[in-house]
């Protein structure tokens, strides 16, 4: 059975933060001296990871690391508010990095945040990182341990033997080995069930305590509870149903949707949501529909 995890972001950045920022930042030299307090007293968020950082050409600075499950349309917004604040508090300049974790769609990401009244206006650039279009090799080569849960989404990760590597790195380190629940949940992205068991050696119900599945059941349900009128609350666990259809089996998963659309009892929908997550086949959600 899978030990209980801290699967934060600033856990996994932790297990190697010199890799990481040289990694996001595409700096060689670049060393991490300290992970910020990132909370800020403006605004009721926190910041993934904070990082502030040195190198001999630009001296000390802060990277910003912002992870997102999926693209949200305010993130520009929110990487303009996050980077001023962040320099507002250390004095220090910032280098925003977006780091996408699963493909929605095929719509184009931005990578700055502008906007122009009377005139003035205003500016933010950030990198923006796509794990999808990341390859795989460079989490065994640099190394990139804080990448290791995330192996089965990255570009050329989707096969049983680099899923079957991670875990081993995975389960070969103290500091490492809680994090496969995390991987065991990616893989289902890629992977049968019944492999990714077989793979993992435990119950598949262990995925249900994780973090990222609670993440994407709770973006339908939670949200969707907070909305004060019941037609608000319906459309927004659809939107999450379509979502994940869309990740787990693209177009022929968003087929469901004409029939889902019907369902207007949101138990049902809470239902129907949560089997979309841990699926393997459409037949499954067939059944279940």
């Amino acid at each position: 059975m899978a030990k209980p995890a801290d699967v934060s972001t600033k856990k996994l950045i932790s297990l190697a933060p010199d890799n990481w920022v040289k990694w996001v930042t595409q700096i060689p030299d670049i060393v991490a001296s300290e992970i910020l307090n990132s909370e800020f007293q403006w605004i009721s968020r926190e910041s993934d990871v904070l990082i502030r950082v040195a190198s001999p050409q630009y001296g000390e600075f802060l990277v910003l690391n912002e992870l997102q499950l999926r693209l949200s349309s305010q993130m520009p917004r929110r990487m303009r508010a996050y980077a001023a604040l962040a320099e507002e508090k250390y004095r220090l300049p910032t280098y925003p990095v977006l780091i996408n974790i699963l493909k929605i769609g095929d719509e184009e990401i931005p990578t700055r945040f502008t906007s122009n009244i009377a005139g003035l206006e205003a500016l933010q650039d950030y990198r923006v990182i796509n794990l999808w279009e990341v390859d795989v090799n460079i989490v065994f080569e640099q190394p990139l341990p804080s990448l290791l849960p995330f192996v089965p989404i990255l570009q050329g990760g989707e096969n049983e033997s680099t899923i079957r590597e991670a875990l081993r790195i995975l389960r070969g380190d103290e500091q490492l080995n809680q994090l496969e629940t995390v991987l065991a949940f990616f893989a289902t992205f890629v992977l049968e069930s019944a492999l990714v068991q077989e793979i993992m050696r435990w119950d598949m119900a262990v995925l249900r305590e994780s973090p990222w599945y609670q993440e994407i059941e709770q973006r339908g349900v939670e949200r969707g509870l907070r909305m004060g009128e019941e037609r608000g609350r319906r459309e927004e666990i659809l939107s999450n149903i379509e979502m994940s259809l869309e990740v787990k089996f693209g177009s022929n998963g968003l087929e469901l949707m004409s029939q889902i659309m019907l369902i207007a009892d949101l138990e049902r929908l809470k239902e129907i949501l949560r089997s979309v997550v841990v699926a393997n086949t459409i037949t499954e959600l067939r059944n279940v529909l």
